[in-house]
Parts: C-alpha cells; sequence; structure tokens
C-alpha cells in the first residue's frame, strides 16, 4: 500500500502552481515576460526617439508639418486620370487619381498575369516537345532579366512604332502606334451600371445554385441539372435590366482626326508598356509555380482518373488542379504582392502612379515624410487587402481533417 496521505498530491500541485507565480529570476516564465518588457520598451522608445527627432529637425529647418498640404491647390498636370480631375484640384484629389492609377495596373496586371502564367506553366508540361522547350526557354529567359530592364525595353519599343497615320492596324478597330494602344469602347451610360449590378447577382445566383446541386448530391448521390438556371440568371437577369432601364448598346469606334485618333480607349504608351512588362515577368514566375503544383499531385490520381475514362481536360481541370490549388495559392499570393510593389517602377517611364505623383507632391511643398507615409500606407493597404483576401480562398480550397 502507499504511504501517502490523502490530499498529499493536491497539496504538491498548489505547491508548484505557487512557485510558477513566483516573482523570481529562476522562474522561466518570469524571465519571459521580463524580455517581452523590455523588447517592447526599446521599439516604443526608439519610435519615440525618432519622432521627436524628426520633428525638432523640422521646425529647426522651418519645414511646415502635417496633412493640411492636401487641402492646397495642386496645380499638377495629369495625362491618364479615371476620375474627373483638374490642375485646379487640391492634392487630395492628386493622389486619389494616384491611387487608382496603381490600382489599375494592379488589378488588370494580376488577372492578366494568373491567365497567362497558368497556361504557360501548363505548357511546360505539355508532351509537344516544341511548346515545352518555347515555354521553357520564356520562363527562363524573363525571370532572369531584371524588370526595369524590360520596362525600359518595351518602352522603347513602343515609341519606336509609326505615327498615328501610319499605325498597325491587325484587327478592325485596333489601331497600335507610337501613342499607345487604341481599342473601340462602350458608350457608358448610367443605365449600364444597373445591367452590370444585374449580372452580379445572377453571377452571385448561379453560384449558389451550383454550391446547392453539389451538396444535395453529395448527400444523397443524385446529381442535378442547374446549368438552365444558371444560365437564366446570368443572362436574364442582364436582358431584363437592360429592357427595363432601355440601355444603348453602342460601340464608340476610333477615328484619326489630325494627328491623333478620336473616341475609344486609349492605353497609353507609358501604361501599356508598365502592364505588358509586369504581366510577362510575374507570368513567368507564375508558369513555374503552376507547373510545380500540377507535378505535385499524384500520378495515381491520373492513372484512376484515365480509368475511369475521363478525357484529359476533365482530368487536369476537375481532379489535379483542385489539388494543386493547395500548393499553388500561397507562393502565387507572393508574386501578386510582388505585382503590386513593381508597379512602383512606373516612374522610370514616366506612367503617374502614386509614387510618381507623390514625388511630385514632395518637390513642390517640401513635406517629404507625409508624402512617403502616404505611398507607405497606401502599397501596405492594397497588400494586406491582397493577402486577406487570399488567405481566405487558400481556407476555402483547404484540405477539411474528418
Amino acid at each position: 500500500m502507499s504511504d501517502a496521505k490523502p490530499g498529499t498530491h493536491g497539496s504538491r500541485a498548489r505547491d508548484e502552481a505557487a512557485r510558477g507565480r513566483r516573482i523570481s529570476w529562476s522562474n522561466p516564465a518570469f524571465r519571459g515576460l521580463v524580455w517581452q518588457v523590455l523588447a517592447v520598451g526599446l521599439v516604443a522608445a526608439g519610435l519615440a526617439w525618432l519622432v521627436v527627432n524628426t520633428h525638432e529637425n523640422l521646425e529647426s529647418r522651418r519645414i511646415a508639418s502635417g496633412f493640411g498640404f492636401l487641402g492646397n491647390e495642386a496645380g499638377l498636370p495629369i495625362g491618364e486620370h479615371l476620375i474627373s480631375y483638374a490642375p485646379t484640384d487640391t492634392y487630395l484629389r492628386v493622389l486619389l487619381v494616384g491611387v487608382l492609377n496603381t490600382l489599375r495596373v494592379a488589378v488588370a496586371g494580376i488577372v492578366l498575369a494568373t491567365v497567362l502564367g497558368t497556361l504557360i506553366g501548363l505548357a511546360r508540361l505539355s508532351r509537344n516537345w516544341l511548346l515545352s522547350r518555347l515555354s521553357a526557354v520564356y520562363v527562363e529567359v524573363v525571370r532572369d532579366l531584371p524588370l526595369l530592364l524590360q520596362l525600359l525595353l518595351l518602352y522603347t519599343l513602343l515609341q519606336g512604332l509609326p505615327p498615328p497615320r501610319q499605325a498597325l492596324n491587325p484587327i478592325a478597330g485596333v489601331y497600335l502606334s507610337n501613342r499607345g494602344l487604341i481599342l473601340p469602347a462602350l458608350e457608358w451610360h448610367a443605365a449600364h451600371g444597373w445591367v452590370l449590378l444585374a449580372l452580379l447577382l445572377g453571377a452571385a445566383g448561379a453560384f449558389t445554385c451550383g454550391r446547392w446541386a453539389t451538396a444535395r448530391q453529395m448527400a444523397d448521390g443524385r446529381p442535378r441539372i442547374v446549368w438552365p438556371f444558371a444560365l437564366g440568371l446570368v443572362l436574364g437577369l442582364p436582358a431584363l435590366a437592360a429592357i427595363l432601364t432601355g440601355a444603348s448598346w453602342s460601340i464608340e469606334w476610333p477615328e484619326l482626326k489630325g494627328f491623333n485618333f478620336r473616341g475609344g480607349v486609349n492605353l497609353s504608351p507609358e501604361y501599356f508598356a508598365l502592364l505588358l512588362g509586369l504581366v510577362l515577368y510575374t507570368a513567368a514566375f507564375i508558369a513555374e509555380i503552376v507547373r510545380a503544383g500540377v507535378l505535385s499531385v499524384r500520378r495515381g490520381q491520373w492513372e484512376a482518373a484515365q480509368a475511369l475514362g475521363l478525357r484529359p481536360r476533365v482530368i487536369l481541370s476537375r481532379v489535379v488542379l483542385p489539388q494543386a490549388l493547395r500548393v499553388i495559392i500561397p507562393p502565387v499570393t507572393s508574386q501578386y504582392l510582388n505585382l503590386t510593389k513593381n508597379s512602383s517602377l512606373a516612374v522610370a517611364i514616366g506612367f503617374q502612379d502614386i509614387v510618381s505623383i507623390a514625388n511630385t507632391t514632395i518637390n513642390q511643398t517640401g513635406q517629404a515624410v507625409e508624402g512617403i507615409a502616404i505611398i507607405m500606407a497606401v502599397y501596405l493597404t492594397i497588400s494586406l487587402s491582397i493577402s486577406l483576401f487570399m488567405n481566405w480562398y487558400n481556407r476555402r480550397v483547404a484540405l477539411v481533417e474528418r
């Protein structure tokens, strides 16, 4: 029999808990707390010294501080802007124009680089020797050249194109000259906004129907035909909105008038070179990520799908890629962030993004600290938004352990 008295184990546990709460340097928890407090204190002291020192230096040089300059007239000409702008507008509006120009490049670049990178990554896995080798050469060459050099090369090539009167016309309504890429455009009216809203609602409804059908099939094993309903939502709702609002669908075709084109959408050489350079450069990295993701799927998955009689296209889209996404998404997120930050190289070819406009604002106002803080805040906000969305999507496609 044991000689331990009743309650001995309970008192021993209380003694150990008391020693764990004891304020002593021999207590690991206490030492960890002290080091953490010291680290936070040092960081806070460093930031406080930096703020005080910056404020004193600005005052000694009689440089104004604060963001009051945002309400002053900018007097800055901007060639490309998504919202109405005039040089008499404030610095706040001119910086907003710069943010929208940056988003214009980043969003379009992410979409195009994803599509191109996926196609090139799959082409590298093709059994066609020529297609596979050409894709490999593209990836290796583009990845090994500095992005800034590629942007300058593309911009120089665009500047060397013929003038508008001798513009290249590969497709009806599409012109390429030293003034940029000119495309036909839809004449936008207020009614088109309602049609676009109806399209988004229809797409959301179609997605919901697909999810419901999949859930029901997983529950009882019976497939549901939902494509007629989905097609009706995606096409029917916008058509109904167009009829009710009387939206017209006239196309504005570019025409040569004088020394330049009028009408349509004009992508300037600066914007076109920046977008093309970012897409080509980032697509090379995404291609390798996609290739690695596909190769990470075990060969047995392909063989099992082939044994079921599935076609290669169906195997790739329904069996392989859904599994490869779990490997592809994290590194692709980093490439999206790199593309967004690399758009700051626009200043080298004259495109007025947030960096270019903020630099001009700093030169005019002399408030460098505030200008740089605005640039950092813009890129931090965009990058965090991309990260949050991609992390959410990564959780959606991740395997759920039972």
